[in-house]
Formats: C-alpha cells, sequence, structure tokens
C-alpha cells in the first residue's frame, strides 16, 4: 500500500525522494526493520494474550531433561510470526505481483492448517490434533493450486538461454538487447554446468506435442516438495530456537536466489536463469526473516512462547514456494538438509522398527529417539547446545547453496 501511495508520488506528483521506494533493496530494508519491530513489540502482547486465553503446550511424557519445565508455555506463537510477516508485505510489497499473492495465499493456507491443528490440541484435549489425512489433503491443495498458477499464469516466464531480440530506438539512435520471456517448466540442476532441465522432457517419450502435458509432472512434483519441506520443518520444531533459527538462515539464502535471478545484469553475470518480476520476492523474504529473528527473542531457550503448527507448517510451506517459485527447488535437499535430516530420522526410526519386530519379534531402533534433535538430548547435550551446532550446520548448508551460483 505505501508502494503504491509513494509511487504516486513519485510518478505524479515529482515529489523529491520518494522514488526511492521503487529500489527492491530500499523496500527490503525497511520490511526487516518493520518486521522485527513488530515482533519484538507486540510480541509480548500477543504471548500475553494466548497465557490469558490458557493456550498452554501439552507435553508429552518423553523422558527428557527440563520437559516438565516447558509445561504450559504459551503456543500458536506462530501468530507472532505470521502477523510479522504479513504487515510489511501488504504495506511495501508490489500487491499485483503474482508471486507475492502466491506467497500471501501460502502463508494464510497453511497458517489456517496449523491453527487448526494447535486448536484442537489445546481446546478440544486431542493431543494428536488434526488428523494426518486432513493437513496431507491441505499441503496437497496448496500444491495444485501453486503449482497450476506457475504453469498457468502469464506473469509467470522465463528467459530463454542466452537468446536476445535487438531493439532499435532510431529516434535516440540506440541499440539495446532484450531478453526474450517464454512459458517454461524449466529448472536448475545444482553442480552441473548445462544445469537447466524442463521437466517437460520427462515426457518426450510420447513423442510430439509432449510439451503441453508438462503439469502432469510439474505440479505433482510442486505437490512433494510442499508437503515433504512443511512436514520437515513441523518435525524440526522440537527445541527452543531450532526451527525459527535454522528457518531463517535457509530463507536468508534463497533470498539471495531471488534477487539476483529477478534482476537481468545479476543473471546474465552469473549465467543463470532470469526470472522476470521475481526480485519482488526478496521484500517479502526481508519481512519474513525479520519476523523469523524477532520471534527467536521469545522462543530462545528458555522459550516464552512455542511456535506450534501454526508457525511450523507455515514456514516450511513459505520455503517450499520460494525455492520452486525461483526454480532452486531442487536444491532444496541441501539447502534444507537439517530438515531432511528430520525428516529421514524419522522414516528410518519407524521402518527400522517394524522391520526387525516383524523379523525378530522385537522392535530395534536406531537412535535412542527420533526426530534427530531428540537423540542428541537423550545423550544429555543440553538445548542450547544442539541448537546451536544444527545453526552452524545450516549456515554451511546455506553458504554451500549459495555457492552453486558459480560452482559447477
Amino acid at each position: 500500500m505505501l508502494y503504491y501511495f509513494f509511487e504516486y508520488l513519485y510518478k505524479t506528483l515529482n515529489v523529491p525522494g520518494t522514488g526511492v521506494f521503487q529500489y527492491i533493496t530500499f523496500r527490503s530494508a525497511l520490511a526487516v526493520i518493520l518486521s522485527l519491530l513488530i515482533s519484538t513489540i507486540y510480541g509480548k502482547r500477543i504471548i500475553t494474550f494466548l497465557r490469558n486465553q490458557q493456550v498452554g503446550e501439552t507435553v508429552r511424557e518423553l523422558g527428557l531433561a527440563g520437559q516438565n519445565e516447558k509445561a504450559g508455555t504459551p503456543t500458536m506463537g506462530g501468530l507472532i510470526i505470521i502477523i510479522s510477516t504479513l504487515i510489511p508485505v501488504l504495506l511495501l510489497t508490489k500487491l499485483n505481483n503474482i508471486y507475492i499473492i502466491l506467497l500471501i495465499v501460502t502463508t494464510l493456507w497453511m497458517g489456517t492448517i496449523g491453527f487448526i491443528d494447535d486448536y484442537i490440541k489445546i481446546f478440544k484435549k486431542d493431543k494428536q490434533g488434526l488428523k494426518g489425512i486432513f493437513k496431507v489433503i491441505g499441503q496437497v491443495g496448496l500444491g495444485v493450486i501453486v503449482g497450476s498458477v506457475l504453469y498457468l499464469h502469464p506473469g509467470v516466464t522465463l528467459r530463454k538461454d542466452k537468446v536476445t531480440t535487438v531493439v532499435v530506438n532510431q529516434s535516440q539512435n540506440v541499440i539495446s538487447a532484450m531478453p526474450l520471456e517464454e512459458k517454461s517448466t524449466a529448472t536448475t540442476i545444482p553442480f552441473f554446468k548445462n544445469n537447466e532441465f524442463d521437466y517437460a522432457e520427462l515426457l518426450a517419450w510420447t513423442g510430439d506435442g509432449y510439451e503441453k502435458w508438462a503439469w502432469l509432472v510439474f505440479i505433482p512434483i510442486v505437490i512433494f516438495i510442499i508437503t515433504a519441506v512443511s512436514n520437515g520443518a513441523n518435525l524440526t520444531d522440537g527445541i527452543d530456537g531450532l526451527a525459527a533459527g535454522t528457518s531463517a538462515i535457509s530463507v536468508l539464502a534463497l533470498g539471495i536466489f531471488t534477487f539476483v535471478s529477478g534482476n537481468i545484469i545479476f543473471s546474465n553475470y552469473l549465467n543463470i536463469m532470469y526470472i522476470p518480476n521475481s526480485g519482488e520476492m526478496t521484500v517479502f523474504i526481508a519481512a519474513f526473516v525479520g519476523a523469523l529473528v524477532g520471534f527467536l527473542w521469545y522462543n530462545s531457550y528458555p522459550a516464552s512462547v512455542f511456535m506450534g503448527d501454526t508457525g511450523s507448517l507455515t514456514i516450511g510451506g513459505i520455503i517450499a514456494v520460494l525455492a520452486i517459485s525461483v526454480r532452486k527447488e531442487l536444491l532444496v535437499p541441501l539447502l534444507c538438509g537439517i530438515f531432511l535430516v528430520e525428516n529421514l530420522s524419522v522414516i528410518l526410526q519407524v521402518s527400522y522398527f517394524k522391520f526387525t519386530k516383524k523379523r525378530f519379534g522385537e522392535g530395534k531402533r536406531i537412535f535412542l529417539m527420533s526426530p534427530l534433535h531428540h537423540h542428541y538430548q537423550k545423550k544429555g547435550y543440553h538445548e542450547s547446545k544442539i541448537v546451536t551446532r544444527f545453526w552452524i550446520v545450516g549456515i554451511v548448508l546455506a553458504i554451500l547453496s549459495i555457492v552453486t551460483l558459480k560452482l559447477r
């Protein structure tokens, strides 16, 4: 909203200084500051409200040190993240940008699913919360929406690889090269020199005209990524500051990708895909990072509030949509390696337990407890040490992900 106001002042009234709002970097800086202020100042009020409404965490007995001390800690703190993200986004972004619209829909959609889950756990006294099948239906539904929009919307285009058309301005004798843009289901394969891959090519065996059936591959992939990443974030939210901190690191790296991919100069220099209008997502990311860091003010050990599924499912959904939109979804296993390992630890633990129980009559475990962060708790590591070390690993993974811009 403020963007359009200052755009009017700049383009219509020619008010000096208002043109600075045209710059993504300036609006991103404002978004970080504003989201930090909202999350830290008003976060306390939200926590007090949640406490007064007796929205407290019911902690299961898992035999972990300090676990009982957390009983009654307010949950649904994801509301702080959602509110602190959306207010700067509504004020500072171009609201007609299709990527911003998708991210707002994702935030509200996943936030609603998480809120319902937390509501059932707290007020209906059902520790299982929203049934898994309904969570999956919600995630699949979002995947269908995101995949369909990215596939069909005319505003979602890519630059053809190294193909340009020459535009001649005869009045000023200016010759410039403009990128040819096209609808495409292409993505980026990390660490490869010729790293563009079109999902449509998976259907090349069907014969001529296979490109029009690319959605049969693209949309299911989008659904899978959104479901996997949101569940990974949900599993990672187990100890104070872990999910928020690791997510902020991953999202910050994605911010670099959106900025360079949406800038024709940087994308040409780095020889990567130019994705028109995607740079606007940098402002959303800035607001999101600010909200996550502000939330950490209250969520760091010992936590004054938990994000609950309201926050964790929202975080995972946003990260997935960002990665898909900037065509870096195949980089998710590296960039979100913490989420991946947490997911795998649960899958391996459950699968091995069932296998050994069926084979030997007694179930055995690979880890002392899953997800992985609980394994280290069982080994006697303090929460703060586990979280800090996971953050360090997350930083290393983020750096490696950024390096793929040139290392291929």
